[in-house]
């Protein structure tokens, strides 16, 4: 548990990082203020995190830890500034939360196992925890929203937590588990956005007559 407890706060700020990089680059895309900046890296990076604590009832992560808010403020101030630097902001986007999707996959599971939750619990918060702070980003930039499109998204936060809800409850050491984790699930998003990996989609039918038994 001490080494949960210590490795667990890097993997946790590597996600606030990218996320905070990925909503700070959607504010780019809009040409908005440096506020704005700081508003959607703050938003993207703890958004998922948030809702998380909330669900668990227990004390939101960035209420107890400022440097959780410091993090996107910086970043969000150096994307202001090099933005422009980028040829394809959207495709950096997109590589950037696959990151912070992966890291967030399991720090949300593992975070809500630490509180002696179930393993179902941690996969079902694990998935929210990745994919929650990409859906209010693209809800506020007016984007449609990454786990519309068909390549992979979900299933990458899937993937990611299961591996690791696995693997901890087969007893292999934390950083195994975060790593196989975190890998499983950026190589499945990143397969998505090479590749186009999608699930097959549902497609609608001809109603039945309703004449007819």
């Amino acid at each position: 548990m001490n080494q949960v407890s210590a490795l667990l706060p890097w993997l946790d700020y590597l996600g606030i990082a990218v996320f905070a990089a990925a909503g700070a680059l959607a504010a780019s895309r809009k040409q908005l203020d440096i506020v704005a900046f700081v508003f959607f890296a703050g938003v993207t990076a703890v958004g998922g995190g948030t809702l998380r604590d909330i669900l668990l009832d227990v004390p939101v992560f960035w209420v107890r830890n400022p440097n959780y808010l410091a993090i996107p403020l910086v970043v969000a101030c150096v994307v202001y500034f090099t933005a422009h630097l980028v040829e394809s902001r959207y495709r950096v986007l997109l590589w950037a939360d696959a990151i912070g999707l992966a890291a967030y996959a399991v720090v949300g599971s593992a975070k809500t196992l630490s509180i002696g939750a179930s393993p179902a619990d941690a996969l079902a918060l694990g998935i929210l925890t990745a994919t929650f702070g990409g859906v209010i980003r693209d809800v506020l930039a007016g984007e449609p929203s990454v786990i519309l499109r068909r390549e992979l998204y979900i299933t990458a936060a899937f993937a990611g937590a299961l591996t690791f809800v696995v693997l901890a409850a087969a007893g292999a050491p934390f950083w195994t588990g975060a790593t196989l984790g975190f890998l499983v699930a950026f190589g499945v998003r990143a397969g998505a956005l090479i590749w186009g990996w999608a699930l097959p989609v549902y497609r609608a039918r001809p109603g039945r007559d309703s004449t007819k038994l």
